[in-house]
């Protein structure tokens, strides 16, 4: 019996997994369309500065793919909040469901999310200097246009993993919002007299958490910080979306 019931579990999961994948489409198309207005505003620069003396003078431009990412990273959020909607759970409706296998599917799609997201957002960061090498009126005197391949692996799996942490958190407010109506006024008023605090002191705490996941030299370390932290965050989430289950 037991082994029957893991078979019907993957299976109903895998099924609203494809589902949500067909079905979601529109939110990959959002992805796209977001990375290239990135894509635009990054064509600037993202940094530089100049100097020089007399008839000698020197400008220095940075070009990276930050801003595709940090977008990317907003999208992954909303969406994150969004799937967790009355609108998106009355999909399920057409499965035999319950709250395990919808919150599993839900993960599912979020690291699906997660991986294409990443993926797209490097890529587009390399898109972003070869349109600038080869597509705008320069004559540059030093580029370090060469990136190694372990680079971009490890650029791509970071990536990833950012994008399913900020994934994660979005999936735990829209679950806090689901729970608690009310959290829908309370969570953005609370977050942005956060930052209007952050913005007014210095706070240790805040470069403290800063540091623990964005400044992290072994690779290795920062992947068991943010998949631990992720986990957390979603064990979380299926716990309130059982009390959801016990108030319907």
């Amino acid at each position: 019996m037991m082994s029957l019931v893991n078979v019907n579990l993957g299976n109903v999961v895998k099924k609203q997994y494809l589902f949500k994948l067909r079905s979601y489409v529109g939110v990959f198309t959002s992805l796209v369309v977001l990375q290239l207005i990135a894509l635009l505003f990054s064509l600037g620069g993202t940094g530089g500065g100049g100097g020089g003396s007399g008839n000698f003078h020197v400008m220095i431009n940075y070009y990276s793919g930050d801003v595709v990412i940090i977008f990317t990273i907003l999208w992954v959020f909303i969406n994150g909040i969004l799937i967790t909607t009355k609108a998106y759970r009355e999909d399920d409706f057409s499965f035999v469901t319950n709250r395990l296998t919808n919150n599993l599917s839900n993960i599912l799609f979020l690291l699906t999310a997660s991986l294409v997201g990443g993926v797209t957002a490097i890529a587009s960061g390399i898109l972003l200097k070869v349109i600038r090498y080869f597509f705008f009126n320069a004559e540059p005197i030093i580029t370090t246009f060469s990136i190694s391949t372990i680079e971009i692996i490890y650029g791509v799996l970071a990536t990833i993993l950012y994008v399913f942490l900020f994934g994660s958190l979005g999936y735990l407010v829209g679950s806090l919002v689901q729970l608690y109506k009310k959290l829908a006024i309370i969570l953005p008023v609370a977050f942005f007299g956060i930052l209007f605090a952050l913005a007014s002191r210095d706070i240790m705490l805040v470069e403290g958490v800063g540091e623990f996941y964005f400044k992290e030299t072994s690779f290795l370390l920062f992947t068991v910080k943010v998949i631990t932290t992720s986990g957390i965050l979603l064990i979380v989430s299926l716990t309130i979306s059982n009390r959801q289950e016990v108030r319907l």
